[in-house]
Formats: C-alpha cells, sequence, structure tokens
C-alpha cells in the first residue's frame, strides 16, 4: 500500500498484493512500484482484511528498500518482480517456500492456488480482502506460466501476490500474478519464481536492516539527513532544495506546526489535522495546524502558531516552508484475483 499520511479517516490505498519469502522480505510485481519509483513511500499490510478499514489482527510495516528486477520490461510484463525490504522483520508468519533442486515445475494442466486482495467483479464482495481461487495452467515459457480459471481467476489488485503449485502442506511459490485479460475471466499470466533466482540470492543474502531509529522529536522534523524516502520515518520525504541537504520533511499543504498526539481530525481543532509521522506507538500521530489558521485557545494540546511557524529549509532558504502534499489519494494502475468460487483463508 501507499503509505499513509493521516489518522482516522484515511482509507489505505490497496496498490497489489505480495509474498512473503523471508522474514523482512516480500516480493512482488515491478509494476506496483511504477507511480512512486523504488525510493517511493510504501506500507506492507498483513492481515485478512485491509478494506474498508483493516480489520483486527492487521498491521502495517514499514518498506526501507524497494529493487525491481534489472530486466524487467513494462511492456510486456517480462521479469516483472521486485523485492521489498521491510523496517522489521516478520517472526509470527512463515514466508512461502521458494522452490528448490527437488522441486517439479509447473506443467499444463496443472492446478495451482492464487492469493490476494484484488477486485472479485462482485459488488458484495470488494477488494481489500484477503482471498484465494484455483486456475489450472494453460501454458509455460522459460519466465512465465499462463492459467485459466479453475474456477478463479486474478483481477486489478492481485498483481504481486503468490501463485501456489505442489501438494497441500508442501506447496511452493510457483508463480507471481502479473497481468491477464482485461476482463479478468480467461488467461492470467504469472512470472516463474524458479526463474528469479539470480535476482532473489543476492538480496536475501544481505544482512538484516539496522532497527529502526526512534521517533524524530517534533522540533527536528525538518532537521533529519536523509538519501531517500525510506530513511525517513512513516509519514515524512525526503526533499532536497537549492543544493541543500536532504531533510526529512512532513508532506503538509503548507507551513504549520505539530503539536499533541491525536487519533482523529477532530482532536487538533476546526483546521487541524491529524498528521500520521510513524506507522503505529502512542506517538505515531500528531496534530498539524497550518500556520495561518486561527486556533482555539481551548484545544487541549494546540497553542496558536505564531511569526516562527512551520519547518525551515524549503525552496526559498531558510525560514520558508515546503508545500507539499497531507492526505493525496495515491492512485495506481495496475492489474492483479477474481474469485468466481473463492475459498477464504
Amino acid at each position: 500500500v501507499a503509505r499513509r499520511t493521516r489518522c482516522g479517516g484515511e482509507a489505505p490505498v490497496l496498490l497489489c498484493s505480495g509474498a512473503l519469502i523471508a522474514p523482512e522480505v516480500v516480493l512482488t510485481a515491478a509494476h506496483c512500484l511504477a507511480v512512486f519509483g523504488e525510493a517511493g513511500p510504501y506500507e506492507v499490510f498483513l492481515g485478512p482484511t485491509l478494506l474498508p478499514e483493516p480489520g483486527p489482527g492487521g498491521r502495517f510495516i514499514r518498506v526501507t528498500r524497494a529493487v525491481t528486477h534489472p530486466d524487467y520490461v513494462p511492456a510486456t510484463h517480462a521479469w516483472d518482480a521486485a523485492l521489498l525490504r521491510l523496517a522489521v522483520p516478520v517472526t509470527d508468519v512463515s514466508p512461502y517456500r521458494l522452490p528448490g533442486a527437488g522441486d517439479v515445475p509447473v506443467a499444463p494442466g496443472d492446478p495451482v492456488r492464487a492469493v490476494g486482495y484484488g477486485d472479485t467483479k462482485d459488488p458484495d464482495r470488494l477488494a481489500g480482502r484477503r482471498r484465494q481461487g484455483v486456475l489450472q495452467v494453460t501454458g509455460v515459457t522459460s519466465g512465465a506460466f499462463q492459467a485459466g480459471p479453475a474456477p478463479a481467476m486474478t483481477c486489478v489488485g492481485d498483481s504481486g501476490g503468490p501463485v501456489l503449485g505442489g501438494p497441500p502442506g508442501n506447496e511452493v511459490l510457483q508463480g507471481l500474478t502479473v497481468s491477464g485479460d482485461v476482463a479478468c475471466r480467461t488467461e492470467a499470466v504469472q512470472v516463474r519464481v524458479d526463474a528469479l533466482g539470480d535476482f532473489l540470492r543476492p538480496f536475501l543474502a544481505e544482512p538484516p536492516p539496522p532497527r529502526p531509529p526512534p521517533p524524530l522529536p517534533l522540533d527536528a522534523l525538518c532537521e533529519a539527513p536523509c538519501d531517500g524516502d525510506a530513511d525517513c520515518p512513516s509519514g515524512l520525504l525526503c526533499v532536497s532544495a537549492g543544493g541543500a541537504p536532504a531533510r526529512c520533511l512532513l508532506p503538509a499543504l503548507q507551513a504549520g506546526t505539530y503539536g499533541a498526539a491525536c487519533t482523529e481530525d477532530a482532536a487538533c481543532g476546526t483546521q487541524g489535522v491529524c498528521a500520521r509521522l510513524e506507522v503505529d506507538g502512542d506517538d505515531a500521530c500528531r496534530c498539524f495546524t497550518p500556520c495561518e489558521a486561527t486556533v482555539d485557545p481551548t484545544t487541549p494540546g494546540m497553542d496558536p502558531p505564531d511569526a516562527s511557524c512551520g519547518c525551515g529549509g524549503g525552496p526559498g532558504g531558510p525560514g520558508t516552508t515546503l508545500a507539499v502534499l497531507l492526505g493525496l489519494l495515491w492512485r495506481h494502475p495496475r492489474r492483479g484475483l477474481r474469485v468466481k468460487a473463492p475459498t477464504e483463508p
């Protein structure tokens, strides 16, 4: 999903599905990174229900690094694969098993199980819930395989999701959903995971990521140095202006100040918003008030902004605030599990 920038009232935006292949590594489709690129602001959601709002037991983890396959061809979906490094390892979910030397590749006629959060083409069964369904392999090439409905079919939002083959209890991650017909009725295309070894092995061999940095104090929001968005806390972006060193800044409609912890906009006065600085935690969300806003002095934790309001280091030099968007709805065209007769895990 795209990183969330507000707390309360902001529905997560599903970009794609993915497959956990190591405690801190997710495999997904390369085209899922098309809008924001490898340095974009991403989070991974783990849980059965993402939309219309995250269900019990679900959680978000920040992505610190994203890498696309070096031979990826957008026009044909050849080598349409990407790897995501998580800020913290997942210890309560078992990663999917990757193909090994003793595993038999898929062949025409084989049943495979696709999993994803995508569209179902049923108005009563909306995207955003993890579903699974069976497809049948119809063709195999050196780097991909095709499958048809048996009776399920993948659809928009399922891109990057796992496609599993083999006997129950010993399934292997055979493919990754990357494309299909527009109507989600006849054909799904999967990248073969057993063909991705040279891409996967070096990334998986990298040492675990360092512990994530502690939350920034409010007066340091515009002072933390960075090389990319992944270096910044969840709600901040890495911005450089006028040749100055890059800093972690909070996306905002305008200059403003950050105040008390909050869970919803209503706690931040009539013109304030509850802005997300971290994925979770007691201090994940703070009230953000525009500099020119009229602040109700009776609002707990909120002080009227003064002449020094706002972050420095923006495009106009010291004392000027960077103006970017808060709460932007990310839009992403993607292919993805239309499930005609699903079985939900």
